[in-house]
């Protein structure tokens, strides 16, 4: 069964070009595969989804969603639910880009991979499953990015 992954851009704040969308869409079934190479059990919930839905949003919108579902104040990079959605927040992403000198592509990248991972069990809740969860993210990023996808998002 292959992985369909939609991604739609819920937000305006960030200038995120459609054909960013289209190419995160065509390396997602690519970097869920890889995700579950990593996969902390074997029934994780990224290997029973059928599809996955990613949502870039806004600084007010991401805040909201983590107030409402993990009560925690602010902005946030990705929330992950196990029932197969991401969202990931365009805003942030951008600020991040911009402070780690990174494209704001890689670091969109970096977040659906990161909420890939979630959903192959990793969490990153200590200091030792942080690490183990980093490092499998930037091993991915990397292939990913180094594989074609870093053309693809050109311009």
């Amino acid at each position: 069964m292959t992985l369909e992954v939609i991604v739609g851009n819920h937000q305006q704040a960030t200038d995120i070009p459609e054909h960013w969308l289209t190419a995160l869409e065509e390396v997602s079934p690519q970097a869920a595969g890889l995700a579950l190479e990593h996969a902390t059990s074997g029934d994780s919930p990224l290997s029973l989804l059928a599809i996955v839905e990613v949502a870039l949003v806004d600084d007010e919108t991401s805040d909201r969603v983590h107030q409402d579902f993990m009560n925690i104040e602010g902005p946030t990079d990705v929330i992950t639910f196990h029932h197969g959605e991401i969202v990931i927040g365009a805003q942030v992403a951008e600020r991040q880009a911009a402070e780690y000198d990174e494209p704001l592509a890689r670091e969109l990248l970096r977040y659906l991979v990161h909420g890939l991972l979630h959903l192959a069990g990793h969490e990153d809740e200590n200091p030792a499953e942080r690490e183990a969860m980093e490092t499998a993210q930037e091993e991915i990023v990397r292939r990913l990015w180094n594989d074609g996808l870093q053309s693809r998002m050109a311009g």
